[in-house]
């Protein structure tokens, strides 16, 4: 690899033991099951934190289990502040979305969102230099408008998943 001028990229490797409640707030209703036949049926959603320049961007994206494509998503710099993605249960009821959660801290059971922090950070965070963490959140929202948009995946029939999305909800 050396010879042909080749890097292999791995991704960096945090483990930090969740420390949240533990409790029982939502039956498992997904139970590990990351395939949806048409759009809206699951979303996922989580809260990572990026750290850049000795401050922390804490991200969560609501991605659509049918396309995969990303339905939302907020920033902000306070996990305090609150994210969209954290009001879901408060409004659920009322528009008919049922909540699903399994045991706290695993992230098998979260991986289609854990796969995407996997994704995002690789390709982003960790290739790029950044001169600010506002130059930082512009990559982000260029970088979200391209998984979105421009990133084909054979899953999906060689379409991006934006695309892929308004196909399948045209035939829904």
């Amino acid at each position: 690899m050396k010879e042909l001028g080749l890097i292999c990229r791995v991704r960096m490797k945090k483990h930090r033991s969740y420390k949240g409640e533990v409790g029982k707030i939502a039956s498992n209703l997904l139970n590990r099951n990351f395939e949806a036949e048409k759009p809206n049926q699951k979303w996922v959603t989580d809260v990572t934190e990026l750290n850049l320049f000795g401050q922390k961007l804490y991200l969560s994206p609501i991605p659509d289990l049918c396309s995969r494509d990303i339905v939302s998503y907020s920033f902000c710099i306070s996990i305090r502040a609150g994210l969209p993605a954290q009001e879901i249960p408060k409004n659920a009821r009322r528009k008919g979305i049922r909540q699903s959660m399994s045991r706290k801290g695993n992230c098998l059971d979260n991986a289609v969102i854990e796969n995407f922090f996997g994704l995002l950070k690789s390709k982003l965070l960790y290739l790029q230099d950044f001169v600010s963490m506002e130059h930082f959140k512009r990559e982000l929202v260029d970088y979200l408008d391209y998984y979105n948009n421009c990133r084909s995946k054979a899953k999906l029939k060689g379409l991006p998943p934006a695309i892929y999305r308004q196909q399948a909800l045209l035939t829904a």
